[in-house]
């Protein structure tokens, strides 16, 4: 870029006419000083001097005065230290006794703490339950969805409006005993997230060995020692909720995801109190799709950076398979044997013309991959030196 003289360049970039400039001296704000300074013919002419103060040397002996750079607008956060995230799908019967609960904890736990319900369209009066401890308590928080979007969405709701540096999550059914957070919290001193395990398990058979054969499936599959990895009891540190995707029922598998993102997890044995309001909202097709999402989730946790990685391998097998069994026909058609009316010849074909399209998936995928926003690290600290100060 050809440099202009420096008074029309000064007033080009910060909007100054040259009229303006002939005035004298006027103030501008460091970051549009130093972009001035990044023309070649000024670099030389500018000094800084003091703190978040500098001049410019113009050929009008205009005195240029930069204020001291502006500190950003912090988020008020209430000085909360401490959030409660419940997600809530008709609960209207057990709503208050747990929230006589919550306070009476929470009054003996030194942190500043808010109470976010998330009503996850409910419609046997929850909504009404929640409102009135909204109007008078002022911890509260009451985030109502149209409908009912599940609990996933209703989890990741409440993370985005909790506002502390540490976040509880616990089931508004009264199965989770809120007389466990305070263990919870001084376990989560040596970790990033801390799991509970209902121990014993106060739920019928039909609920404890499906869940048993879903735990150990996810500790073969995955590697993480978890006991009871879908617990709705769970505390966090907020870095954690931040970089976690949840939708679908990805919440099933929170522990196994921050795991992957390198968050330290453990677990710790909690009481689990058998249900005495309203009943289950889940059903058989739950294990179908938590089988699904498990899939899922070992595909984001394991290829998700590189796909191509996972249906190449496939493509490799189909292809390779099908190109030995045409290699096999061709010797054959080259010794005089007929070969077109042969299933095998179908079967090569076939598998080749499979392991190209798994190629091709891999491709695109890597290439969605390549061009998608995404931040495939967690990072825990950055140290760095102020760039104005060296």
């Amino acid at each position: 870029m050809r440099a202009t003289p420096p008074s029309l360049s000064l007033g080009w970039l910060h909007g100054f006419t040259p009229r303006a400039m002939r005035r004298g001296a006027f103030e501008i704000p460091p970051d549009t000083f130093r972009r001035a300074s990044q023309f070649g013919p000024l670099s030389a002419t500018i000094r800084e001097a003091g703190k978040g103060t500098g001049s410019m040397t113009v050929p009008a002996t205009t005195q240029v005065t930069l204020l001291p750079t502006p500190e950003p607008e912090k988020q008020s956060t209430g000085g909360v230290e401490l959030s409660i995230v419940v997600p809530v799908y008709d609960e209207a019967a057990s709503l208050p006794e747990l929230y006589r609960e919550l306070c009476e904890t929470l009054a003996g736990l030194p942190y500043r703490s808010e109470l976010i319900f998330v009503d996850d369209g409910s419609t046997d009066g929850s909504a009404e339950v929640l409102r009135s401890f909204f109007a008078s308590d002022p911890r509260v928080q009451v985030i109502e969805f149209r409908r009912n979007f599940g609990k996933s969405a209703a989890l990741a709701a409440g993370f985005r409006a909790a506002r502390g540096a540490i976040i509880v999550t616990l089931d508004a059914d009264l199965q989770d005993d809120p007389r466990e957070i305070p263990r919870l919290l001084a376990a989560l001193e040596q970790a990033d997230l801390v799991s509970g395990w209902k121990s014993p398990r106060r739920d019928p058979w039909t609920k404890r060995l499906p869940s048993w054969i879903f735990n150990t499936t996810i500790r073969l599959l995955t590697g993480v020692r978890l006991h009871d990895v879908n617990c709705g009891l769970k505390a966090y540190r907020a870095e954690v909720v931040r970089e976690l995707p949840l939708y679908g029922e990805l919440h099933r598998f929170i522990p196994i995801l921050a795991h992957a993102r390198g968050f330290r997890v453990m677990e710790l044995p909690v009481a689990h109190r058998p249900r005495r309001y309203g009943r289950s909202k889940y059903g058989p097709a739950r294990f179908a799709r938590g089988l699904f999402d498990l899939l899922t989730v070992l595909f984001l946790t394991q290829y998700s950076p590189r796909p191509l990685h996972l249906f190449g391998w496939f493509g490799l097998g189909a292809l390779g398979l099908g190109t030995a069994i045409n290699a096999y026909l061709s010797v054959q058609w080259f010794l005089g044997n007929p070969i077109g009316h042969r299933p095998l010849l179908t079967l090569g074909v076939l598998l080749m013309t499979l392991g190209a399209q798994f190629f091709l998936t891999g491709l695109l995928a890597e290439l969605i991959t390549h061009t998608a926003p995404r931040q495939d690290y967690s990072v825990r600290r950055h140290f760095r030196h102020n760039d104005d100060e060296q």
